[in-house]
C-alpha cells in the first residue's frame, strides 16, 4: 500500500490534485490519498480530512481573520501526519498554508512536493531559500518558473500546464451555445467575477455596471456569468439586482468551461481563470480588487509589471488590466468598447494566445504523476 498525505487549498487545486491521482491509480495497484481537498479528489477516492472551503482565503488581511483557524487546521495535519507517516506529502498550491506543513513533516523524514511553483518570480524571491528547506521537488507549471529554482539549486520539474491538455485547441462557439441555450446571433460578453465570495463582493459591481454601460451604447450584447456554487450565484444576484436590476443576465452554476467556449468576450477576475480564457482564445478584460491594505504589501514587493497570466507569459501588456482604482464601471467599458471596435487587437491577441497554449501542452497529469513515482522509488510502488 502506497499512503500519500495531499493538500489542495482551492478549487484549481482540486481539479489538478484529480488529475494526479487519477494518474497514479493507474500505475499503483494499492494507493492511499488523504488530506483536504474539494469534490473532484473526493471523486478520485481521497479521503477528506478537513472540507477545502476552510482554507479559500485571498490576501494579507484577509489571511489574519482566519489565522488561528488555519493554525489549528494545520497543526492537526501536521500531527496527524507524523503519527501515520504517509510515504509522501503533496502539497498543491495554498503556499503560505502548505509550505510550513511540508516543512515540519519533511524535518520527521517525509519526502515532500510542492505542485505549483509559489509566485516568487513575481515577488518575494527571499521565499526560495525556505522552499528548498521544506521539499524535495518542485512541480512547475509555467516555463520561465524553472530558471529561477535551478539559480538557487532547488530539485524542479517543468511539467507544462494541465489545463493546456484538457482545453482543446480549436472551441466550438456554435456547440457550446446550443448547450447553453445562447443565441447564435449575439455578441456573447462572459462576465466572471471569481470564485472566492471575497471577489465576488468586490468585483461583481463593476462587472455589472460595466456591462450596462456597454449595452447602451451595443445593443446587441448579452451577458452570461457563470458562479461555482449556490452561495455564489446568491450573492451575485444580490448584487445584480441591487445596482442592475434591470440588465438582462443568463446565471449559470458551474459550466464556466463551456460558458468560455461560448462567448465572444470575457470580463473576468484575475488568477487561473485568466489562464483557461486564454487556452480557448477568447479576447479578455482583466479585473480585481484587493483590500488596500493587501494591495500596498504586494505592490511594494512585486517584481514584475503584470497580474493577468496572459500577460506574465506574453511578456507584455497583452490583455487590459483593471485593478484596484482602475476597477471601475467606465473603465472596464471603455477597454471592452475597444475591443468591440478594433478586429486588429483581437486577432493580434488570438494569435498570442494560441502560441502560448501549444508551448503549455505537456501531458501534466502524466509527467507529475511520473514524477511522483520517481521520488517514491520503485521498492515503494507495485
Amino acid at each position: 500500500m502506497v499512503r500519500i498525505g495531499l493538500v489542495a487549498g482551492e478549487a484549481s487545486g482540486d481539479i489538478l490534485g484529480a488529475g494526479l491521482v487519477n494518474e497514479l491509480g493507474k500505475k499503483i495497484r494499492a494507493l492511499s490519498i488523504e488530506g483536504i481537498g474539494g469534490e473532484n479528489l473526493a471523486n478520485a477516492g481521497m479521503t477528506i480530512l478537513f472540507p477545502m472551503e476552510r482554507l479559500s482565503v485571498m490576501g494579507f488581511t484577509e489571511v489574519l481573520g482566519r489565522y488561528f483557524e488555519l493554525k489549528r487546521i494545520q497543526n492537526n495535519l501536521s500531527a496527524h501526519f507524523i503519527e501515520n507517516p504517509p510515504d509522501l506529502f503533496i502539497g498543491i498550491d495554498a503556499p503560505d498554508f502548505n509550505l510550513p506543513l511540508a516543512n515540519k513533516l519533511h524535518k520527521a523524514g517525509i519526502k515532500t512536493i510542492h505542485y505549483v511553483s509559489p509566485s516568487v518570480w513575481a515577488w518575494r524571491e527571499y521565499r526560495v531559500n525556505k522552499i528548498s528547506r521544506a521539499v524535495d521537488l518542485i512541480l512547475n507549471l509555467f516555463p520561465f518558473e524553472t530558471a529561477i529554482y535551478n539559480k538557487y539549486g532547488v530539485p524542479n520539474r517543468y511539467i507544462g500546464h494541465p489545463l493546456a491538455d484538457k482545453i482543446p485547441l480549436e472551441s466550438n462557439l456554435q456547440a457550446a451555445r446550443v448547450e447553453l441555450n445562447i443565441p447564435q446571433d449575439k455578441i456573447v460578453v462572459a462576465l466572471l467575477p471569481g470564485s472566492r465570495l471575497m471577489e465576488i463582493k468586490r468585483i461583481a459591481g463593476p462587472l455589472l455596471q460595466a456591462a450596462e454601460l456597454s449595452k447602451k451604447t451595443n445593443p446587441g450584447l448579452y451577458f452570461i456569468s457563470g458562479l461555482a456554487d449556490e452561495k455564489s450565484l446568491d450573492t451575485f444576484a444580490e448584487i445584480k439586482n441591487r445596482i442592475v436590476p434591470d440588465l438582462d443576465v443568463k446565471i449559470n452554476i458551474g459550466n464556466t468551461h463551456r460558458i468560455m467556449e461560448a462567448a465572444d468576450f470575457i470580463m473576468l477576475a484575475s488568477g487561473t481563470a485568466t489562464l483557461e480564457a486564454m487556452l480557448y482564445k477568447k479576447p479578455m478584460i482583466v479585473a480585481y480588487r484587493l483590500s488596500f491594505l493587501t494591495y500596498l504589501i504586494v505592490k511594494l514587493l512585486a517584481k514584475i509589471p503584470y497580474a493577468a497570466l496572459p500577460n506574465i507569459l506574453a511578456g507584455k501588456m497583452l490583455v487590459p488590466e483593471c485593478l484596484q482604482a482602475r476597477c471601475t464601471a467606465e473603465i472596464l467599458a471603455s477597454e471592452l468598447n475597444k475591443l468591440l471596435h478594433s478586429k486588429t487587437q483581437v486577432q493580434q491577441m488570438k494569435m498570442v494566445f494560441a502560441d502560448l497554449s501549444s508551448h503549455l501542452r505537456k501531458h501534466a497529469d502524466l509527467q507529475a504523476a511520473n514524477a511522483v513515482l520517481e521520488l517514491l522509488g520503485s521498492d515503494k510502488v507495485d
